[in-house]
């Protein structure tokens, strides 16, 4: 595989583009975006698992049950759930974008990201759903912005590879720092891709990938009402359509493993207030289930975030997480060590403290970005998951969120 530019319209097919249509006060801010197809595509989408759903997600499970659709349209600074009206909003969306494209509402997945209960109103949407269409081109660093809520950077990326001796690409735009403990999938991500696949087989790629990537990521332990991760296959490139398991479908699902891993490590470094993405890679389980598992709970620890805020190599709070996990775990046995940049110390040893110098520490938990090393020594399994550190800031932006 070979990154190459373009993000979402880096395969064929494709365009973008995002504008600010006035959701959103700060008119330096991109709200809206849509992502188009040339033709109809294969359709796969994961949603939030929180009984709380956005209209959105209503709109777009029904959109997409036949298995297809041409066209993505999201709106950032406001959710557009809890409304009474959301469902029609959300319709309304869908059907300004068949006026402005020719594509059918029938074919449109809408997401929206933002506030939560606030109503949402269709007018500033249609007053610039003809400029968003109009400008459709390579924009996908536009959409990006458009989708972004309190992410500092925009998230994007592609790769080429090859499938039946064809070149495929696949790219993607991503958002989310905040409610991230998805447990399906990640905020909002929307992946296109011109290889052919059928719809079967890329829900199949797509469900069984989500649970090594975005279920393995935790900025704070909430999960969102709107998350959603869809991926649209145009066909475009011209190879011969993936139907059933095999070498070309193991081939197309790393592509798209790839994808989802790099977007994983985007999301959690930009957490709400971070300052520091964690890696934390459980190894030696007695089974993956078990690494997973504990590899979450450490991720998901409060105390834990906070100490590599901190920079300080407080290990006995790994240990801890890994205790209440609730995981089949000898902690008579477990490794912990500390990795960055800087250097790797080791700071447990069979379930208890090894001598190791504070400074140098302090040095290695210092960089940007930090793996935590959990040997388990009890087996073959293995598992990572992707969080942050817990600041002073993320009590801040979420302090007056909504105000």
């Amino acid at each position: 595989m070979i990154k190459i530019d373009g993000g979402v319209c880096a395969p064929q097919g494709f365009k973008a583009n995002g504008v600010h249509c006035g959701i959103r006060k700060n008119r330096t801010k991109r709200d809206l975006a849509l992502i188009v197809s040339d033709v109809r595509a294969a359709a796969a989408c994961v949603y939030t698992q929180n009984l709380v759903k956005g209209a959105p997600i209503l709109v777009t499970k029904e959109h997409v049950a036949d298995g297809y659709a041409q066209a993505i349209v999201c709106n950032s600074g406001n959710a557009n759930t809890c409304n009474a009206d959301g469902v029609q909003i959300a319709e309304g969306m869908c059907a300004l974008v068949e006026k402005h494209t020719g594509i059918a509402a029938g074919d449109v997945v809408v997401a929206s990201t933002g506030v939560i209960g606030r109503p949402l109103s269709l007018e500033p949407i249609a007053e610039h759903m003809d400029e968003l269409a109009a400008g459709l081109g390579a924009y996908s660093a536009e959409a990006a912005q458009a989708i972004m809520t309190t992410d500092t950077v925009e998230k994007q990326i592609a790769y080429s590879f090859m499938l039946g001796g064809k070149e495929c690409r696949i790219g993607a735009i991503g958002k989310g720092v905040g409610m991230i403990n998805p447990n399906m999938a990640t905020m909002l991500v929307f992946v296109t891709t011109d290889a052919a696949i059928s719809h079967e087989m890329l829900q199949k790629a797509l469900s069984a990938n989500v649970k090594d990537t975005f279920n393995m990521v935790s900025v704070d332990g909430d999960t969102s009402t709107n998350d959603m991760v869809c991926v649209l296959a145009n066909g475009q490139a011209g190879n011969e359509p993936v139907t059933g398991t095999g070498k070309e479908y193991n081939i197309f699902r790393k592509a798209l493993f790839k994808v989802m891993e790099y977007l994983c490590r985007c999301i959690a470094k930009d957490g709400e207030g971070a300052t520091k993405l964690l890696e934390c890679k459980v190894s030696g389980a007695k089974s993956k289930s078990v690494a997973k598992t504990v590899a979450k709970s450490v991720i998901k620890s409060a105390l834990f975030k906070s100490a590599m805020f901190g920079a300080d190599a407080n290990w006995g709070r790994v240990l801890c997480a890994v205790g209440y996990a609730g995981a089949d775990v000898d902690v008579n046995k477990v490794d912990v060590s500390f990795r960055s940049r800087a250097g790797e110390i080791e700071v447990c040893s069979k379930g208890s403290g090894v001598p190791f110098s504070e400074e140098e520490a302090k040095r290695v938990l210092s960089e940007d970005e930090i793996e935590v090393l959990i040997s388990l020594n009890s087996g073959s399994g293995r598992a990572t998951a992707w969080g942050c550190d817990l600041t002073y800031e993320y009590v801040r932006i979420n302090g007056d969120y909504r105000t």
